[in-house]
């Protein structure tokens, strides 16, 4: 099992990995500029290249997450240049680091008309993506919200990719908190999930899982993520099933739950200890 989590790149990309080697995490995600900026970053090459071939070198995995602001479905044609622009440099710097893509979360609704929006986000994507070339790919995240809210079911994740005219460089990012908060993983129901994943096409394009649990009960559309253990409710018997599930053995995941709660290194510690390899 590959267990990291989210770590910052203030000592650059190659500090990021050598930090995830320290905790004993086997992949990590980070921010590849500001969080909250769309700016296109003059990045590192030499950092970058550095922490590409430690991550080789120590059997790292490693996934950019593209900044807050950039989101799919933007409201204004100068936020669209911006998010497109940014999205590419993401692109651009999780290659050069030798990551295996750049989470991106799913559109929101902007329109009553949700055609509409879905419409919007496979512009946006066709237009990101019309011009590269790397291998690192766009991993488009499930969204937290009440049922019915757009970027909820794997349906939606599947058909927005086979509508886009670049589907080779798209995949997808499971949070399981988003999941229960949305109602389509109560925690009850995951071999109804995984069946329907499997039939549609989903898990075969799966290649990062944001592993966080819930502050709050299934359905309620609240995003909070809280430990893995001891004090979410999503309960260890129900993350069993996920775990032991064939298919995810080689996929990371990545912890973004609160450090102030147990320290990372801890939690990847029990994480080790519960669902590892023997």
């Amino acid at each position: 099992m590959k267990f990291g989590c989210h770590l910052s790149i203030k000592e650059g990309y190659l500090g990021a990995a050598k930090q995830a080697v320290v905790i004993n995490a086997a992949a990590f995600q980070y921010f590849p500029k500001n969080p909250r900026s769309l700016g296109v970053k003059n990045f590192n090459k030499e950092d970058s290249a550095q922490c590409k071939m430690f991550c080789i070198e120590n059997d790292l995995i490693s996934v950019s997450h593209s900044p807050y602001p950039s989101r799919l479905t933007p409201h204004h044609e100068q936020k669209r240049r911006q998010v497109v622009a940014s999205l590419r440099n993401d692109l651009e710097i999780a290659e050069a680091c030798g990551s295996i893509g750049v989470v991106v979360h799913f559109g929101k609704r902007i329109h009553s008309d949700p055609l509409s929006s879905y419409q919007l986000m496979i512009q946006m994507l066709n237009e990101i993506l019309q011009h590269w070339e790397g291998k690192a790919k766009l991993l488009i995240e499930n969204n937290a919200g009440v049922p019915g809210s757009m970027g909820t079911t794997l349906e939606e994740l599947v058909q927005v990719r086979n509508l886009c005219e670049y589907p080779e460089k798209i995949g997808f990012c499971l949070d399981t908190c988003h999941a229960f908060a949305s109602g389509l993983w109560t925690g009850d129901n995951w071999e109804e999930l995984l069946e329907k994943g499997n039939a549609n096409g989903y898990f075969d394009k799966l290649k990062v899982i944001h592993l966080n649990n819930s502050k709050y009960p299934p359905r309620l559309g609240k995003d909070r993520h809280a430990p893995i253990f001891g004090s979410g409710y999503i309960t260890e018997e129900q993350f069993d099933q996920l775990m032991k599930t064939p298919q995810f053995q080689k996929i990371p995941f990545i912890l973004e739950t609160p450090k102030e709660d147990i320290p990372h290194v801890r939690e990847i510690k029990l994480l080790q200890e519960r669902w590892g390899d023997d």
